[in-house]
C-alpha cells in the first residue's frame, strides 16, 4: 500500500478537493453524452454512484490535468476550473464552472468527514442537473480550463506549470447566463458550481463554405 506523506491541514484539504474535482469532471463528461456510455464504468465515491472514464487516453487526460492543479490550488492562485463544451466552430456553448478558494491564512482545520459530506452533495446535484444543460450539436468538443489569479511560473524542478498554456478560446460578446447548481462556504474552503451559457442574443456564427 502506498504511504502518504504527512500534509498540512490545507494540503490535506486540497488533496480531497482535487480528488473530488477529478470525479466531478468525469461525471460532467458522462452527463453530457460526449462518448458512448460504454466508455465509462460505474464506481462508488463518497457513497454516491458515479461514472469514471475507462478509455486510457480520456482517463489520463482528466487525471493528469486535474492533478496538475493541486499545488496551485493549495497556493490559492486558482480562481476557477471549468469544463467547457464547444461547437464545431470552436465557440463555447456551455461551461460547468467550479469557483474555488482555499484560504491559506486560515488557522482552522476542516474535518475530512465534514468536507467529504459537503462535496458529496455536489455530486448528487450534478447527477440530476441534465435538465439545466443544453444538448450538444454534432462535431462538438470539450476541454478543461483553469483561470489563475496569478500566472504560474515555470519551475526547473517540476512540470506542473509547464502543462498550463494560454488558451485561445473565443469569448462570449455578452455576459453569459448563469445557472447556480450548488455552493458551500466554510473556512478554509469555499466552492461554487454553476453553469454558464451564451446569452440568447449572441449571434450565430456564419457557416463556413
Amino acid at each position: 500500500m502506498e504511504r502518504r506523506e504527512p500534509q498540512t491541514p490545507q494540503g490535506e484539504t486540497t488533496r480531497i478537493l482535487v480528488e473530488f474535482l477529478e470525479v466531478a469532471v468525469n461525471s460532467i463528461v458522462f452527463l453530457k453524452g460526449v462518448y458512448p456510455s460504454g466508455a465509462f464504468e460505474r464506481r462508488r465515491y463518497m457513497n454516491v454512484v458515479v461514472h469514471k472514464a475507462r478509455h486510457p487516453q480520456l482517463k489520463e487526460y482528466i487525471h493528469s490535468t486535474v492533478t496538475a492543479l493541486q499545488p496551485f490550488i493549495q497556493k490559492g492562485v486558482v480562481e476557477t476550473v471549468a469544463v467547457v463544451f464547444f461547437n464545431k466552430d470552436n465557440i463555447p456553448i456551455e461551461k460547468f464552472v467550479f469557483n474555488l478558494k482555499v484560504n491559506q491564512l486560515s488557522g482552522l482545520r476542516v474535518e475530512e468527514i465534514d468536507l467529504m459530506f459537503s462535496l458529496r452533495s455536489f455530486l448528487m446535484k450534478l447527477s440530476v442537473s441534465e435538465p439545466l444543460t443544453k444538448g450538444l450539436p454534432p462535431g462538438c468538443r470539450w476541454e478543461i480550463t483553469a483561470h489563475f489569479r496569478t500566472l504560474p511560473e515555470p519551475n526547473s524542478t517540476t512540470k506542473e506549470a509547464d502543462i498550463w498554456i494560454p488558451t485561445d478560446t473565443q469569448q462570449w460578446q455578452q455576459p453569459p447566463l448563469i445557472t447556480p447548481i450548488k455552493s458551500m462556504s466554510s473556512e478554509p474552503v469555499s466552492l461554487q458550481l454553476y453553469l454558464q451559457h451564451s446569452n440568447f442574443s449572441e449571434p450565430t456564427p456564419t457557416p463556413k463554405n
